[in-house]
């Protein structure tokens, strides 16, 4: 098989196996060759939506078939997904099946693919989800400087096989391996929804908890919590705070004392009190791109695990002995801890952060996007509740300077941009669009697109909103949402990306996660447009007064200023006034205040960590830096390919 060849996937089971088809879809050098599944019309209907063939009978499949993802139930769930897995090998089709399985089926599975041939793999799916990836790989770098001391790790009792591959794969090794019983719960002490036992995995003490309750019908969503994982050493402890992130390092505390036991707290020796106490490693979504994102770049990053087994050959079974491990030891917990209490709770109410933090800084989802915690800084407490959110103060005046930057500027050379460009490959999504004057610029250019603005701000988002429903034209092609980068909700497909004025406000971890998003989403040929601000490092720029407006019998004055942030290195304050005079009177009427953190960056910047190739765009003099990235990868952040080692 050439390595050049397109994979053709088959996808069996249309309920989890939705998130198989969007991954092989998304997965260059994959094709989605059809679903098989026993027929429902919403199986049927999936397929439709997908434009590939619908199967029910192994025995229909054509001959071209590479791979199957059998995303149904095995016998230890009740379902028939390992005689499906088997009869697959049979037609010579390598199989990656979805846990869990049951160690005797698993092991008849490697059986079956060695004699037929073919490459089988079981696919536990959470130790490929992104998070998760870069907690095992700083694991395995700790590892290297320091011992580990300890695992303590908690999990779900229907995710508890992934959690055994995960330390797995943290550790390097699963050997040796040895757990003691759960102590007995003790009389009259009510309902414990957890059990704990003692261990060690990789020769590395265990502690483990267990949510020890499962409603049969609906585990995913009565799990109290996901993965939880701290591994700790002489230097500090590393966390998975969840299975979706962030991940966490907590450097060990550590105060030297004098001859007399007291603390010492100044003068040599004393440098690691500098240290941040924990430092947050990452950034998270929302649910929503966990089943967009996550989920199924977690899938093809398995997939790829497969496609390279395939293609090296060799024996199965003995490849899968670090699957058979891991297996038998999920067995013998399992089997220590005996049958999970059955429940069956009444639906959850999820609470969002803002019930026990209310900052209206924060959008829906919890987030603060432009002054979110970096990694080593100390996270402060919830912010004054009277301080509003950017940009919220001066909505109201922001048409008054930014129509003729946008007319005399931006907007022309957007437009013209677009005005030729080939956008057939999905909508233009205009990110932090503001109050419209981009989309509605870019909407005149291209009467054909179908445009998604996004703007987070309350009161920008008010007269961005306004001005689409007072125009016909806008009100049938602009969908306006209150999504934030880099977490927005993206449609499947994007023609152009514009992100005007925005990559300031998002430090680098986010602006990584935005460019591996926009990164997959992008049509071939589709454009993403960048402004930036014009400052490349933080600097002061004293109070100016950049603009002046009339309307009616009224004035407006725009002041800016601007200097390094403080708390932060390599970012800026900046902070914007506007006074609102009226004629014949002293003194203004007004005068609002308005200020936000800004991370300095250049073109350069740009380029080199969006991974694809950059053209500026002509713009009249002194314009804020305007350019356009095409598809073309060049260096930057990449996107984590697994190798061989990764999936021993």
């Amino acid at each position: 098989m050439s390595a050049a060849a397109p994979f053709r996937v088959l996808v069996c089971g249309t309920n989890f196996g939705r998130f198989y088809t969007e991954a092989v879809l998304r997965r260059p050098g994959y094709v989605l060759a059809g679903v098989l599944s026993r027929g429902s019309a919403a199986s049927r209907a999936h397929a439709e939506s997908l434009g590939v063939p619908h199967y029910t009978d192994v025995d229909h499949l054509p001959g071209d078939i590479d791979a199957a993802c059998v995303v149904v139930s095995s016998a230890i769930s009740g379902g028939a997904g390992t005689e499906l897995a088997k009869a697959l090998m049979d037609r010579g089709i390598h199989v990656l099946q979805e846990h869990p399985v049951h160690l005797a089926e698993l092991t008849d599975c490697l059986q079956h693919a060695r004699r037929r041939g073919v490459r089988y793999r079981i696919n536990t799916h959470y130790p490929y989800v992104g998070p998760v990836r870069a907690f095992t790989e700083a694991a395995r770098r700790l590892i290297t400087l320091q011992q580990p001391l300890f695992v303590d790790a908690a999990t779900p009792i229907h995710l508890m096989h992934p959690l055994v591959d995960i330390l797995g794969r943290a550790l390097g090794t699963l050997r040796p391996w040895h757990f003691a019983d759960p102590a007995p719960l003790p009389a009259r002490i009510g309902p414990q929804p957890f059990r704990t036992l003692q261990g060690m995995i990789g020769g590395v003490p265990l502690t483990l908890r267990v949510h020890h309750q499962l409603d049969p019908s609906d585990r995913d969503n009565h799990a109290l919590h996901w993965h939880r994982i701290s591994l700790g050493t002489h230097g500090g402890v590393l966390t998975l705070a969840d299975t979706h992130g962030p991940v966490l390092w907590s450097p060990r505390l550590h105060i030297g004392r004098d001859a007399d036991r007291r603390f010492v707290l100044d003068g040599p020796g004393t440098g690691g009190l500098g240290l941040g106490t924990t430092a947050v490693v990452g950034t998270t979504g929302t649910f929503r791109s966990v089943f967009t994102d996550l989920w199924p770049h977690a899938i093809g990053s398995a997939l790829d695990g497969l496609r390279e087994a395939a293609e090296q050959g060799g024996d199965a079974l003995r490849a899968g002995q670090y699957d058979l491990a891991v297996c038998r030891i999920w067995s013998d917990l399992a089997a220590r801890l005996g049958p999970p209490e059955i429940v069956r709770p009444e639906t959850p109410h999820p609470l969002p952060v803002s019930d026990m933090f209310p900052d209206p800084a924060r959008d829906s989802t919890g987030t603060a996007p432009a002054a979110g915690p970096v990694a080593g800084e100390s996270v402060p407490g919830p912010a004054d509740p009277e301080s509003p959110a950017p940009y919220t103060p001066s909505a109201e005046f922001f048409d008054l300077v930014a129509a003729e930057h946008t007319a005399t500027a931006s907007a022309p050379a957007i437009a013209a941009l677009l005005a030729g460009a080939d956008l057939g490959g999905g909508p233009v999504v205009d990110i932090g669009a503001g109050t419209g004057l981009v989309t509605e610029a870019v909407a005149r250019a291209r009467p054909d697109v179908e445009i998604l603005a996004c703007e987070p701000a309350v009161g920008m988002r008010a007269v961005l909103t306004s001005r689409v429903f007072s125009d016909p034209d806008l009100r049938s092609r602009v969908t306006v949402t209150a999504d934030a980068a880099p977490d927005l909700e993206l449609p499947d497909r994007v023609g152009a990306v514009l992100l005007c004025g925005v990559l300031g406000h998002l430090d680098a971890p986010q602006r990584h996660r935005l460019w591996q998003r926009l990164r997959q989403r992008l049509a071939p040929g589709g454009l993403v447009v960048v402004e930036l601000m014009g400052l490349d490092t933080p600097l002061t720029l004293p109070e100016t007064r950049l603009a002046t407006a009339v309307a009616g019998k009224q004035r407006y004055e725009w002041s800016f200023s601007g200097a390094p942030d403080e708390a932060e290195e390599s970012v800026m304050r900046l902070h914007t006034t506007w006074r609102v005079y009226r004629d014949g009177e002293p003194g203004a009427l007004r005068e609002v205040h308005d200020s936000y953190r800004w991370v300095p960056l250049g073109l350069h910047d740009v380029a080199a960590e969006s991974g694809m190739t950059l053209r500026t765009l002509p713009t009249r003099p002194g314009a804020p830096p305007l350019a356009v990235l095409t598809h073309e990868p060049t260096t930057g952040f990449p996107i984590h390919a697994p190798t061989t080692e990764d999936h021993r």
